[in-house]
């Protein structure tokens, strides 16, 4: 899928590669769209991956002294979804990034990748658009702000160029009294495309409004404001008729398209509804409303950030092996460098266990564990395991005992044709790490990235229960 791939130590370097490689170089951070555009030959002229995934330091999320929000180019919508920074100030946007498709791709991808990617239907844009995120590009040139209002020139399109790296993404901290919601429409609860989103964010002074922001998600081309709602809103008590009357104006702001997860008036109509439903929650207080205490993760019980610097930068080719460590072994492998994580391992390593079923990170079959967080191995470039340590479902027995998950799906039967049951069983074991006693929800919660196309779940979440009266942490 590429040629060179470049592990770098410094943001600089990146800048300097990129500069060097006009157009024919893409950074990686989570790759969870990158890896698809290149298998799929959608990015003939890129041929090497600039990965900053080892840079300490890109991962937090600060309020500075100014009243800024910054969120560094390798903050995961995991980081966002747990960090109280967002649930407290930015709630629009912390709900946004825990409806993005399961625990392991949130573990993977970035906010940054999510705006870059430009699609009209990606959750985290509609809430930073309604907050009047800036984006910092640095480039061997230079650096400039961009607005995000101002970012996106189309389906799939922005400003940014080629030479530039994304180095941060800041917004205001919203006022004492201001709130935000997210209110996302798909076909299923979870791994799912929006068919509509909508973030409100309003600031409120003596039950009156006194800002308004209204942003329409997966509608138009492009993530757009609802400039007639939000001005209605401006001097109004959160009162059901203007209430209604906003959600009507806010349904104006649509231009949307038949596709195939709905037709332009059904999401017209969705607009409208989604739009009722985010005002009628804030007006009540109600907006955190399902969202968990601690959301699950699937990355330990303490929040994972990368804190290990390589000792050098790294340029893997077919002369170049991969050195990392698999369930707790040694491991050199001498090619496989072009490959994601889970060919390498099936294919170089020979650890069959971790499964192919989409190879597009629905399915959570290749689910393993990377530096003690589980993603899913199809969405993970293979030179990313260099210097890192995996642990796969074959390596969850401990000197011939069982793991406790295992050990459930054996007692409560919870195996039927058995492809799907590797993801399951490491989705479980990274489970009993962070939540030793899981509930029935926290369990739902950390297997909505796995699929099992026989059962109804049942044994399974069963058996998840019957390892955690097993487990002893």
């Amino acid at each position: 899928m590429w040629q060179r791939y470049f592990t770098v130590r410094s943001i600089e370097e990146s800048v300097q590669l990129l500069a060097e490689q006009p157009g024919s170089a893409r950074i990686v951070a989570g790759a969870t769209d990158l890896i698809l555009e290149l298998e799929r030959g959608q990015r003939p002229g890129v041929h090497g991956l600039i990965d900053i995934t080892r840079v300490p330091g890109l991962d937090l999320i600060e309020l500075d002294s100014a009243g800024w929000v910054h969120l560094g180019p390798l903050v995961t919508h995991n980081h966002c979804a747990t960090s109280p920074l967002i649930i407290e100030r930015a709630f629009a946007l912390a709900r946004a990034c825990w409806e993005v498709g399961a625990p392991q791709i949130r573990n993977r991808g970035t906010v940054a990748g999510n705006l870059i990617t430009a699609s009209p239907a990606n959750d985290s844009i509609t809430p930073l658009m309604a907050l009047d995120a800036q984006l910092r590009l640095r480039s061997a040139a230079g650096e400039r702000t961009v607005s995000l209002r101002e970012f996106y020139t189309g389906v799939r399109r922005t400003v940014m160029r080629d030479d530039e790296v994304l180095v941060d993404i800041a917004f205001r901290a919203p006022p004492a009294g201001a709130r935000s919601t997210f209110i996302k429409l798909g076909l299923r609860r979870a791994q799912a495309i929006a068919i509509v989103n909508v973030a409100v964010a309003l600031e409120i002074e003596e039950d009156r409004v006194t800002g308004a922001a209204v942003t329409l998600g997966s509608v138009t081309p492009v993530i757009v404001h609802a400039p007639e709602a939000e001005q209605f809103l401006i001097g109004k008590r959160l009162e059901l008729a203007g209430i209604q009357q906003a959600a009507r104006l806010a349904r104006q702001a649509a231009a949307p398209i038949d596709d195939v997860r709905g037709t332009a008036r059904y999401r017209a109509e969705m607009v409208e509804l989604c739009t009722l439903r985010a005002l009628r929650s804030l007006a009540a207080g109600s907006e955190r409303h399902g969202y968990p205490r601690r959301p699950v993760t699937l990355w330990g019980p303490d929040e994972w950030h990368w804190r290990v610097e390589l000792n050098e930068s790294i340029v893997h080719s077919s002369e170049t092996p991969i050195e990392t460590t698999v369930n707790g072994v040694r491991s050199h492998f001498a090619t496989g460098q072009e490959k994601s994580l889970l060919r390498l391992l099936r294919e170089e390593g020979g650890l069959t266990g971790t499964k192919e079923g989409c190879a597009e990170g629905e399915c959570g079959a290749c689910t393993v564990s990377l530096d003690g967080m589980a993603v899913m191995a199809c969405m993970v470039p293979a030179p990313r395991a260099h210097g890192a340590a995996i642990v796969t479902v074959e390596g969850l027995a401990d000197d011939g005992r069982l793991h406790p998950i295992q050990q459930g799906f054996i007692e409560l039967g919870a195996v039927q044709c058995g492809y799907c049951t590797p993801g399951f069983l490491m989705a479980g074991a990274m489970l009993l790490k962070e939540r030793p006693a899981p509930s029935r929800g926290e369990i739902q919660e950390a297997i909505t990235g796995n699929l099992c196309r026989c059962t109804g779940y049942y044994s399974i979440l069963e058996a998840f229960e019957r390892a955690a009266e097993l487990h002893t942490p």
